[in-house]
């Protein structure tokens, strides 16, 4: 089950969270006031997607790589308090935030300081996931072969 459940929650997690920052740059630069206001808005209801799939995928990551190790567990596990942190700690409070100011329509020097730091921040999170399935399926299709993808001279394994 649990050999489903994190690729499955995990590439949810990253396209939710694609989707939130393509359709908040798609909107701040091609839309009218009103669409922004509605992606703003619409993005905290997305949580009730995003938070399960995070939760998905780092508990049955963690299941996962129980007894295991490797540079690629090691990587992984490293990343994740970094993108949680992000998350919880920018994202989100950004994102209630914004919601908030645009439902105003309070599109002032804040707002968009604000959408910055989101869209930076958010940016960072999808580089992060993307390395961790990147790596996720560089052990997948090691498992398969039956062996441990060498080390390359940076550190990093090849696949």
């Amino acid at each position: 089950m649990m050999k489903f459940l994190h690729p499955v929650a995990g590439a949810l997690a990253l396209a939710t969270i694609m989707t939130f920052w393509m359709s908040t740059a798609v909107s701040e630069l091609f839309a009218s006031p009103q669409m922004v206001t509605a992606v703003k808005t619409a993005i905290p209801w997305g949580f009730l997607l995003l938070v399960p799939a995070l939760m998905g995928a780092g508990i049955s990551g963690v299941r996962l790589a129980k007894g295991r190790g490797g540079a690629m567990i090691a990587r992984k596990r490293k990343r994740m308090p970094f993108i949680a942190a992000n998350g919880l700690l920018i994202l989100m409070p950004a994102a209630f935030f914004l919601a908030h100011k645009a439902e105003a329509g309070a599109f002032d020097a804040v707002f968009y300081g604000v959408q910055g730091v989101e869209l930076l921040a958010g940016a960072v999170n999808i580089a992060l996931l993307g390395l961790n399935m990147r790596d996720g399926l560089r052990m997948r299709a090691a498992r398969r072969r039956g062996v441990t993808p060498p080390l390359s001279a940076s550190g990093s394994r090849r696949s």
